[in-house]
This record gives structure tokens, C-alpha cells and sequence, in this order.
């Protein structure tokens, strides 16, 4: 199972970009295969890294439809495979060591 964070930054459209953030969102608001985070600059997706990829694509095709005439996209990938890694778990093993800090 992978971890992918990514950004779709719309070039040329001003300043306000919620719209094109949005119209990415609605690709994978309802696959029930890939888990979604959004966040205020990285949406992180989890699931099937081959599921991820082509719902990444769909995602920047819409951002596209939307009006961009210009897209950068960032991906960060996180491809364990020596155990299980999720968001979840990743955030309960930060939280439990911000604990022990304090």
C-alpha cells in the first residue's frame, strides 16, 4: 500500500485556485479504493499505487477542464513494503512520541 501526497498548482488562472482544487477533489471523493486526506496544500491519497497514478492523471485532466490552460503537479510517494503503513498509523506513531516528549 502506498502514501502519495500531491499538489496540482494551476498556472495563469490569478490567485484564487479553489476551483481547480475542487474540480480534482471530485475525481477521487468517492473511490472506494483509495483513501483521501485533503489538506490546505497536499491532498494525500493511500491505496494501490497503480490506482493512485491513474487517479492522479484523471485528477489533472480535470484540473485542466476546469480552465487551466497550464498545470505543475507535485507527487511524493511513500512505497513501504517491508511492513504495513498507513496515514493512520503514521500519525498515531507521531502522536504517541509528541506524548512522550511532554
Amino acid at each position: 500500500m502506498a502514501i502519495v501526497a500531491v499538489n496540482m498548482v494551476p498556472l495563469g488562472v490569478g490567485t484564487s485556485v479553489s476551483k481547480y482544487v475542487a474540480a480534482a477533489e471530485k475525481v477521487i471523493v468517492d473511490r472506494p479504493n483509495i483513501k483521501r486526506q485533503a489538506g490546505p496544500m497536499f491532498t494525500t491519497l493511500e491505496g494501490d499505487l497503480d490506482e493512485i497514478m491513474q487517479a492522479i492523471r484523471e485528477m489533472q485532466e480535470a484540473v485542466f477542464a476546469a480552465g487551466a490552460a497550464r498545470v505543475l503537479t507535485t507527487i511524493k510517494i511513500d512505497d513501504r513494503r517491508d511492513k504495513e503503513s498507513t496515514m493512520e498509523s503514521k500519525m498515531n506513531s507521531l502522536n504517541a512520541k509528541l506524548k512522550c516528549d511532554n
